[in-house]
């Protein structure tokens, strides 16, 4: 009886083994997969945080930007000047009267 008994013993040992080592290889095997998901996860969110977030602007691209700006906006005031009196220029030379919108005529 108890070689029997030992026997039956051994027998549900190693099913057991067999469950139990058939467990951790699938464990093994999904822990594999969560992992190399986490890191594809991971790598898409370092991506995605340095298109997102906003990163301050140094204060040599602040100055140099304004700098541009700046002479964009001198640029501009030049050209109109000098439109402004070639146009006044041009009036004057055809003999036209140059009156200022808000001035007042005599009545007759």
């Amino acid at each position: 009886i108890s070689k029997t008994m030992k026997e039956q013993d051994v027998k549900y040992k190693t099913q057991e083994f067999k469950a139990l080592d058939k467990s951790v290889s699938e464990l093994s095997s999904d822990r594999r997969t969560t992992d190399s998901e986490l890191s594809a996860v991971l790598e898409y969110y370092s991506k995605i945080q340095e298109r997102c977030i906003a990163k301050p602007e140094t204060y040599e691209e602040r100055k140099r930007r304004r700098q541009a700006e700046i002479a964009g906006l001198k640029d501009a005031l030049t050209i109109l000047e000098d439109e402004t009196a070639g146009s006044f220029a041009q009036r004057s030379k055809k003999g036209r009267k140059s009156r200022h919108f808000l001035a007042i005529e005599p009545r007759s």
